[in-house]
Parts: structure tokens; sequence; C-alpha cells
């Protein structure tokens, strides 16, 4: 296997981890709009995630510093010509660490109100906005022969892409339910189980439909199994849910945010991004990626940083296990 597509699998898996990490609690934000019913409510869902969220969000640092190492002209291209739904995702994520710092630094109901709106809607949107980036790099854009986007905003826009983002938001927002009732006591964890009933319907339907619809268009067969490895582990995660089984409901729907991906990036190779103009101008692994000596150097940074990562996320998931509820809130900040 040459080196570039080592590295295409290495991208596709800090992907994968990022959004599967980072799923849940983007899940967790919307779900301080759908699920918590009063302000101590939304200060358990939220520090369900307070100890996690920052360390998520190192994978996509990591993705994205990959990408512009490995694969320069890919990035490039990504770059410019998703500009401003990669812009509104960086906005979200900026508004979104300060409301999870600011919310508590005053008493008043009304600034805290404020940040935790600010909350849910820079969940849900990059939440969805990250369906709609990948659908377009899977279905293929207009680039033309110097690898350079062409094309509008607009194009962005299409039917299948606007369905990766509702995929996206609802397996998230999925994943996030499973994981507040895997991580809380009382009331919310009851109410919780019972959410993620009606919003795994939602997602099973709406993520079956996107999958089918890759494999007609780019699918081949490896990204058959892994189609059906993610309808299938949706299905056990909702009877898993069902049964109260948290623990290995919150495992298979992160089964399920594993395989879609991997369909994803199974269906693109060769490709890094096909044009939907000419194939002869879409980028590959091979035309995208930088020098063999470049990918060597990485590959050594990689296998030195990259267990060191897990370990301390790892302990760091360790240390804050245990599950919480409203009775653990200070009263201080409990109004």
């Amino acid at each position: 296997m040459e080196l570039h597509d080592v590295w295409f699998v290495l991208i596709a898996v800090l992907w994968t981890g990022y959004f599967f990490l980072e799923g849940f609690d983007f899940g967790v934000g919307v779900l301080t709009r759908l699920l918590a019913r009063n302000r101590p409510e939304k200060r358990v869902l939220i520090n369900t995630i307070g100890p996690v969220w920052d360390g998520n969000e190192v994978w996509l640092l990591s993705a994205g510093g990959a990408t512009f190492a490995a694969f320069p002209e890919w990035y490039a291209t990504l770059f410019s010509g998703f500009y401003l739904p990669l812009l509104a995702i960086l906005i979200c994520l900026i508004v979104r660490g300060v409301a999870f710092e600011y919310r508590v630094k005053r008493p008043e109901e009304s600034w805290q109100r404020r940040w935790e709106t600010a909350i849910f809607w820079t969940s849900l949107i990059p939440a969805f906005l990250w369906g709609v980036a990948f659908g377009n790099i899977v279905r293929g854009v207009k680039i033309d022969a110097d690898f350079e986007y062409v094309g509008g905003l607009g194009d962005l826009l299409n039917p299948y892409a606007l369905l990766g983002g509702l995929v996206t938001l609802t397996l998230f927002t999925f994943h996030g339910t499973v994981f507040v009732g895997l991580k809380t006591v009382g009331e919310i964890r009851e109410r919780a189980r019972t959410l993620a009933l009606r919003v795994g319907a939602v997602t099973a339907g709406v993520v079956l439909l996107f999958l089918l619809w890759t494999q007609a268009d780019s699918g081949n067969a490896s990204s058959l199994i892994a189609l059906a490895v993610a309808v299938g582990a949706l299905v056990v995660a909702l009877a898993a849910v069902r049964a109260g089984r948290e623990g290995w409901a919150f495992t298979l729907s992160g089964v399920t945010i594993v395989a879609a991906v991997a369909m994803l990036f199974l269906s693109l190779f060769p490709n890094v991004m096909p044009s939907s103009l000419d194939d002869d101008w879409s980028l590959t692994v091979a035309n995208a990626s930088s020098s063999p000596y470049t990918l060597k150097i990485m590959t050594w940074c990689a296998g030195i940083a990259t267990p060191l990562v897990l370990l301390y996320q790892s302990w760091t998931y360790w240390v804050f296990r245990k599950r919480i509820g409203t009775q653990h809130i200070a009263p201080d900040i409990a109004h």
C-alpha cells in the first residue's frame, strides 16, 4: 500500500473519531432545548460533556491538519470551495466554546439563558453543515482542470447534500440522547430513553434513505458491507434503548456513525474530491498528495503522537465516568 493510501485511511479514521466523539456532544447541545425542562436540567446536560467537549475537538484539528499536510491540493480546493459553510462551522465552534465557559460567570437569568440559546444553535448548525459538506464531497462538485472549485454556494445546497445534513443532525442527536441516558440519573434519564426511541426511529429512516442513495450512486462491495453494518447497528441500538441497556445503546449508536462514515470514504476512494464536470479533473489520493518524503515524516510523527492522545483522552473519560443528576448541581448555579 502506498503512503498516500495509508494517509487517506488515517484521515478517514480521524474524521470518524471526530464524528463519534463530537457527535454526542453536538447532540447534547441540541437536547438543551429538546429535553431539559428547567435550568438545573440544562446544567446537568452541559455537565455531562463539560470535561470532554474541548478534547473531542482535538480530532477535528488533527483531521484538518493531516489533510493540509498529506493532501494539500484537497485541502486548498475544499476550503476555498466550501469557504462559507466551513466559516459558519468555525464561528459556531468559537461561540460554542465561549458559551460553555461564560454561561455561569454571572448569576442573572437572562445572561445564562442567552448562552444556553447559543449552545443550542451552535450545536445544531455544525451538526447539519458537516453532513452537507461530506455529502458534496462524496457526490462530487464542480472542479475544473486546474483543480479549482468553480461552482457557487447554491450548488452545494443540492438534495443529496441536504439529506446528508439531516442524517448527521438526527444521528448526532440520537447519539447524544443515548449518551445522556448513559450519564444521568433520575427523571431526566427516563425522558432521555423515551426521546431516544422517537429520535432513533426518525434517524433510521433518514440514514437508510441516504446510504441507499449513496450506494446506488457511487457504492461498491465494501461500501455495501458498511451500509449493512450501519443500519443493523442502528436497529439493535434502538432495541437496546427499549431494554434500558444504555451502555450497549451508546456503543451501537457509535458503531452506526463509524460504519456510515466508513461507507462514505469507501465510496469515495481512490478519489478525495470527485469532479462533477469531468472525471479526469477529480482530485485523487495520487494527484492531491504531498511528496513521499513528507508523508514518511508525518507517519513517524503520527505513530508517536496518536497513542499519547488516545491515552490521555481515555483517562479523561474514565475519571469522569460517573452518572450525574440535578441533586449534584450546586445551589448557587441551579436557578
